[in-house]
């Protein structure tokens, strides 16, 4: 049963193949991809058109836990803070929206918006305002989601952030619809944004840690007291990409001494989720 369950699977594939060589008909992501890319040789397309192309095809891919801001990078305010001690962290982190715990992280009160905040402080003017109530409700997502089906969930709601929760509901990290729309454009850079060693850091284990792939690798020798080379490349994905000899791809792994690096995630054009074990040096 099974040699004829693989005869009919065999032959289907082969039907469609055929179907894809006469008529331009695709039938799997990879001859989707080939006449994508035979309308940019063409010049159909340009270049960042191509690649966003591509990259909404593999979005779906993608699940939440892949592009978070892990909890320890997350910026929040208590609810049991003064407006005084709330607005330096505002302020400082240039942020438009900031989950409210009430004590600590694994109890998300809410989300509470900038601008909410910057109407009633234009109203009133007090400083004794009591900001907690203008919390709007959180939404809370598993980390196994589908970015495509985060995406629609973010347009139907007009929601812009999501608390990332694992089986026991923990707070792991949250998501935003920047976090999402960057795995379709590329990376949505501002004024704000810091490229320090540290903020690359996403979660840190006892013998593990995840990493941004756009660390740089002088950033990362220093944190992780190693010497992989510098000299060749700026940054730990492009170091992965030459020790692989193409673009990596999800689950594919590479090892230094005293280190095994995975992609946990990666785009067409580079990795982005590094995942860092230590091994023992033989």
């Amino acid at each position: 049963m099974a040699g004829s369950e693989e005869k009919l699977l065999g032959q289907h594939d082969l039907i469609s193949r055929l179907r894809y060589v006469l008529r331009g008909t695709p039938f799997t992501r990879e001859q989707l991809f080939k006449i994508l890319r035979g309308a940019r040789h063409r010049e159909l397309l340009d270049d960042d058109t191509l690649q966003m192309m591509e990259r909404v095809t593999v979005v779906s891919d993608l699940q939440v836990d892949q592009v978070m801001v892990a909890r320890a990078q997350m910026v929040t305010v208590d609810s049991s803070h003064t407006l005084d001690q709330i607005l330096p962290v505002i302020i400082e982190s240039a942020h438009s929206r900031f989950p409210v715990t009430g004590g600590d992280r694994d109890t998300v009160l809410g989300i509470l918006l900038a601008k909410d905040l910057l109407r009633h402080l234009r109203e009133d003017g007090s400083p004794n305002l009591p900001w907690e109530r203008l919390l709007r409700p959180a939404e809370f997502i598993p980390e196994s989601k589908r970015l495509n089906v985060l995406l629609q969930e973010f347009r139907a709601s007009r929601n812009h952030m999501a608390v990332v929760v694992d089986e026991y509901g923990g707070v792991i990290g949250l998501v935003t619809i920047e976090d999402v729309l960057e795995q379709i454009v590329g990376e949505i850079e501002d004024e704000h944004d810091v490229d320090e060693g540290a903020s690359m850091v996403l979660r840190r284990g006892t013998d593990h840690c995840v990493v941004k792939a756009k660390m740089p690798i002088s950033s990362f020798n220093q944190l992780f007291e190693v010497a992989l080379d510098q000299l060749e490349f700026d940054t730990l994905g492009g170091l992965v990409t030459a020790r692989l000899g193409h673009l990596p791809i999800r689950g594919e792994t590479v090892e230094f001494p005293g280190l095994k690096i995975e992609v946990l995630s990666a785009d067409i054009r580079r990795p982005r989720l590094l995942r860092i074990t230590r091994v023992q040096v033989a």
